[in-house]
């Protein structure tokens, strides 16, 4: 691509006024040059987008751009319509990065021309900071060294519940080619999981990555995610939609071993979110039961839930929930929530 930076810096915002300038900032704070910035304001409601607007006037490396709002997929898709480098990444608007993080990755792009580069990342909790790091050796890993050692456990680590790698696209660096193809399967309307759609994708068709050791990328773990507030029925839908998705995109001929660790993400995020809907539905009986049953006969959870031991599944809780969901025991999973 003539005279492009050698990376461009998607950040989507909506509507976190509070946290935008932390983020900006660290950006700013990047010794790198060959860059562009992309801020997409997805129709925020709040002062974000005036905030974007007067960081572009200012900052020549930063471009903002206004959409109506669309959510996170569709705000990134705009962001990389509009960019012009030769590599990819980016950065959530409510998490902040450390100054040498793209001095760092980018030597690595320039010193090994690689498909992706990735760093470890800080959960950053009200109480408490974790670095989450990949299992795997940092380094160069070509085609067959990734296919050896890192795709095996990619998704499933082998420790309920733990990825290889993180599903996360913020602690990535991708080549702009192999992006564009994966980022675009990912449908608009998926609200969780949209991450794991485009990065192991990628992964998986990259000839080259390179993992690195150091912890850069600041994720800020909210007390309002969606984890921890009440979850709405249409969530059980937008998990079909993912792993419908998710089934569709890896190509399970060429990757075999893919098929059993998407069996136990489908698990995992099936009972991650099974016990926030169920648990606060207030619909009448058998509408509740007709719900569970479904979710029970839907082919791929019911698939991943027969084929997984649920010895692997950690936490009584859960172990329970799972044999449940396998033999159709309505009842018994009712009674099991209220406890």
């Amino acid at each position: 691509m003539h005279d492009s930076p050698l990376l461009s810096i998607i950040v989507p915002v909506y509507n976190v006024e509070k946290y935008l300038c932390q983020c900006l900032d660290s950006i700013l704070a990047q010794d790198l040059s060959d860059c562009e910035v992309l801020l997409i304001d997805d129709g925020s409601t709040d002062s974000s987008g005036t905030t974007c607007d007067r960081y572009a006037k200012k900052h020549p490396l930063f471009k903002c751009i206004h959409k109506p709002n669309g959510g996170l997929p569709s705000a990134r898709k705009c962001g990389y319509e509009a960019s012009r480098g030769q590599y990819v990444t980016f950065v959530d608007s409510d998490d902040w990065i450390a100054p040498e993080m793209y001095k760092k990755m980018c030597k690595i792009i320039r010193n090994t021309q690689v498909d992706v580069v990735l760093c470890n990342y800080t959960s950053v909790m009200h109480d408490r900071e974790e670095v989450c790091s990949v299992p795997f050796p940092a380094g160069f890993y070509d085609k067959q060294r990734l296919e050896q050692e890192v795709y095996p456990f990619m998704l499933y680590s082998g420790t309920y519940y733990k990825y290889g790698i993180s599903p996360n696209l913020w602690n990535k660096i991708f080549r702009r080619d192999l992006l564009k193809k994966h980022l675009f399967h990912v449908p608009d309307d998926v609200i969780v999981g949209e991450d794991t759609l485009a990065s192991y994708s990628c992964l998986l068709e990259a000839c080259s990555a390179y993992i690195m050791d150091e912890s850069f990328y600041y994720y800020r773990s909210n007390a309002d995610s969606l984890s921890r507030r009440k979850v709405p029925l249409k969530r059980l839908q937008e998990n079909h939609k993912l792993f419908s998705t998710f089934h569709d995109v890896i190509d399970i001929a060429s990757y075999p071993h893919m098929e059993k660790q998407m069996d136990y993400y489908f698990v995992y995020q099936s009972l991650l979110t099974y016990t926030l809907v169920f648990k606060n539905m207030t619909d009448p009986s058998q509408l509740y039961k007709k719900y569970f049953l479904e979710e029970c006969s839907f082919p791929l959870i019911r698939d991943a839930f027969a084929r997984i031991p649920i010895r692997d599944i950690s936490g009584m809780h859960n172990r329970l929930y799972a044999f449940c969901i396998r033999h159709r025991l309505y009842s018994l999973f009712k009674l099991l929530l209220k406890h």
